[in-house]
């Protein structure tokens, strides 16, 4: 399985990302062989939030519907148990600049025994995961 961050998802759907060739390269490969993704709602709450602040509604109603209801993709709704869980380890990093949403996810990731994320934010391998595509 793969995590999929918010940066990955904007870099994929985003031509004026400065990621998003790589993106899109990584994306076509990846589909040759593809593995189980996991993202958050969280996520999808950061990815909708940057293409509707840019006045791309549009694209933000696309993208929300497309992984809401992808069959390709498990979305895990933040519950309180994991929203606390994410809180803790935001508390414990005080030394770090990590998101709620990071340490969210990164609890997501422990929880599920996955290693890799798919994502342009180095906290992912500041928290000991990879993070793919490599740049």
């Amino acid at each position: 399985m793969l995590f999929v961050d918010t940066s990955f998802w904007i870099a994929l759907e985003s031509s004026n990302d400065q990621y998003h060739s790589v993106a899109l390269n990584y994306w076509r490969e990846f589909q040759q062989q593809p593995q189980p993704l996991v993202t958050t709602s969280y996520i999808l709450d950061e990815t909708a939030t940057y293409f509707n602040t840019r006045g791309l509604h549009d694209k933000a109603i696309e993208i929300v519907t497309a992984l809401s209801t992808s069959t390709w993709v498990q979305f895990i709704h933040v519950d309180e148990t994991l929203f606390n869980e994410g809180l803790h380890l935001f508390r414990q990093a005080e030394d770090k600049r990590y998101s709620l949403t990071d340490c969210i996810s990164f609890a997501v990731m422990t929880n599920m025994k996955i290693e890799t994320a798919l994502s342009f934010d180095k906290h992912f391998e500041q928290a000991g995961f990879i993070k793919l595509p490599k740049i």
